[in-house]
């Protein structure tokens, strides 16, 4: 029980009267607010959210009804769907007047607009798309692709998820990943808790944002870290999976 004592000493830390001695009030550059894309990306463009016609459902309405859903149909996804869930979920607005080069305004919340969260994903059943795992860039409101399937993908997803085969089933597995640098930069030996807060606001997000195209979210959090981390070839120190979701045609 002293583990478990330390781990909420840790969740209820939130003194801010101390000096974080950050590297922001050391003068340190700030990190990118926003994903590097390579020269070399091979990029795949996002219809424009506002191009997903929903289902019309009142918000309160899909707050009362939503669920985890663990059975998917074989209908794939469109790219238009995929697109709506990934700017509501976790969307780029602009980045905050004044502040270009430290703050991005998003369609969640995010403690000094630091965003500390990635979101990468298994493309399994998208129209149009090939199956393979990607990288969200939100600026560009595109796919990044890592890696193509291989024939080896539905098994390696689902291994990366404990074992949960019904997500591999679906149409896409959501995995967000910590920058922890971006949030540690500003935040110091806050910035972890901030960053699982932040991740819940993502998560929530998807779950509305699904309700408004008749799919349906399971949230994960049984999944393995090494092998999640190894998808995306994450370095597991500074970048690393936190949190996931499949998602799937109802």
């Amino acid at each position: 029980m002293s583990y478990v004592k330390e781990l909420r000493k840790w969740a209820r830390n939130s003194d801010w009267n101390q000096d974080l001695n950050s590297d922001q009030q050391n003068g340190v550059p700030a990190p990118a607010i926003l994903p590097e894309v390579p020269a070399d990306a091979e990029l795949f463009a996002l219809p424009s959210p506002e191009l997903c016609s929903g289902s019309g459902r009142n918000l309160q309405t899909i707050i009362r009804e939503r669920r985890s859903i663990r059975k998917y149909s074989a209908l794939p996804m469109t790219q238009a769907e995929l697109s709506y869930l990934l700017y509501c979920s976790h969307g780029f607005v602009s980045v905050r007047p004044g502040q270009e080069s430290i703050a991005a305004l998003r369609t969640v919340p995010s403690a000094g607009c630091r965003h500390p969260i990635d979101t990468y994903l298994a493309i399994l059943n998208v129209d149009g798309l090939p199956r393979g795992l990607y990288r969200f860039l939100p600026r560009e409101h595109a796919l990044l692709l890592l890696s193509r399937d291989d024939g080896t993908l539905t098994e390696r997803v689902s291994n990366s998820l404990c074992g949960q085969m019904f997500a591999a089933q679906g149409s896409a597995v959501f995995y967000w990943a910590s920058d922890m640098y971006r949030c540690e930069w500003r935040y110091t030996h806050h910035a972890h808790k901030l960053a699982l807060l932040d991740v819940g606001h993502v998560c929530q997000n998807l779950y509305l944002a699904a309700g408004e195209v008749d799919s349906g979210v399971c949230a994960l959090d049984a999944y393995h870290q090494t092998l999640s981390d190894e998808l995306f070839a994450l370095d597991g120190d500074n970048n690393f999976v936190l949190y996931a979701a499949s998602v799937g045609k109802c």
